[in-house]
């Protein structure tokens, strides 16, 4: 039987990847933290229930091991890791720090760079020489750079060639993992995603991320002062690059299955998504006008307009970019690429998002 090893493993993507590994008879090893008393096993069969209903007997080809990605050999028994890593595998690291400010600078650098080194080391260990290690990074570790980001190796910059840290941690990452690659013989893949979305074809999204967290605080705003007119730093002729998450577990699908594999790809959208679509969607959806004013000023700003602008502190970082990937090498492993996202496609995901969040708040103050 197939295997493939996911530590960060009940996250929103790889929830979603493992429920398709499942279903298409793959055997599953989830490396999942416990969590204030709430067993390993239950938060991974939890992430996969919230995705929808699922036939139970998928679940009996998943294991979960409660692992620590900061302690030496996951904190697991050799017989356990023996038993994890035992024949061809292919392990995908997700675990990751999400967060990007400067006072979260230590816990960045040790989840998204030394957490990585601990599983290479790990990986190296015990897997065998037919095994592949694949690290999830961000497509945006490409930083402020000008031109088309290709699917290959970058150097270490200061952090003034990045948006935040989270952006410098994952670029400092892959270059780890490139070290290892030519310097220990790891068998490796960076795999960079760009912004993942909702599913292209139910429209049904269950993240919280990016464009979704900016429409929860215009709908928080809107439905306290519905009418509000509001002016944002936007740039609507900017973009947002959005993969719909059945797009994504698609292309891990067809990645797993592939050999040999380059060493990086980038995947990413090649229909990004225009800013002022977005906003479009927005004033449709909610009784709010929202106008794109990329000028504006602080000191022009209302009170209300200001704290939006303070809680888009990580969102605002990509009101006014346009990055361009290349994808030669996604193109040649991917069997048959889907349709592309477009605005009606986010307009239905944005849609989606709000009616469950109005739904989930009225329940919690009925």
């Amino acid at each position: 039987m197939r295997k493939v090893v996911l530590s960060g493993a009940n996250g929103y993507v790889a929830s979603n990847f493992i429920l398709k590994l499942l279903q298409e008879g793959y055997e599953v090893i989830a490396l999942v933290r416990s969590r204030n008393a709430v067993p390993a096993r239950e938060r991974m069969v939890e992430a996969l229930y919230e995705i929808g209903d699922i036939d139970h007997t998928v679940l009996a080809n998943l294991k979960v091991y409660d692992y620590s990605l900061f302690e030496e050999n996951f904190n697991l028994p050799a017989s356990q890791l023996k038993e994890i890593f035992g024949g061809r595998i292919h392990y995908f690291h997700f675990a990751a720090s999400l967060k990007f400010d400067i006072s979260s600078k230590e816990e960045i650098f040790g989840t998204n760079l030394q957490g990585v080194q601990h599983s290479i080391e790990t990986f190296l260990n015990f897997s065998g020489s037919s095994s592949r290690f694949y690290f999830i990074s961000t497509a945006y570790s490409c930083g402020k750079f000008e031109g088309i980001f290709e699917e290959k190796f970058y150097e270490n910059q200061p952090i003034e060639k990045f948006r935040n840290y989270y952006e410098q941690s994952k670029r400092f990452a892959e270059n780890v993992i490139r070290d290892y690659t030519e310097n220990k013989n790891l068998k490796a893949c960076i795999l960079r995603i760009s912004q993942i979305v909702g599913n292209r074809v139910s429209g049904e999204t269950l993240t919280d991320y990016g464009i979704f967290d900016f429409a929860k605080r215009i709908q928080r705003v809107a439905l306290r002062n519905p009418g509000v007119k509001l002016r944002l730093q936007i740039d609507p002729d900017c973009t947002q690059n959005l993969l719909p998450i059945d797009t994504m577990v698609s292309y891990f699908m067809d990645i797993v299955e592939s050999e040999p594999l380059p060493r990086v790809l980038n995947l990413v959208s090649e229909n990004p998504i225009p800013n002022r679509d977005i906003l479009t969607s927005l004033n449709y959806l909610l009784p709010v006008h929202l106008e794109a004013q990329m000028g504006l000023k602080v000191s022009e700003m209302t009170t209300m307009e200001k704290i939006i602008s303070v809680g888009m502190s990580f969102t605002g970082a990509y009101i006014d970019i346009n990055p361009s990937f290349d994808t030669t090498y996604l193109d040649s492993v991917i069997k048959q690429k889907p349709p592309e996202i477009t605005s009606g496609d986010v307009h239905r995901m944005l849609e989606y998002f709000l009616l469950r969040r109005e739904s989930i708040n009225s329940k919690d103050t009925g």
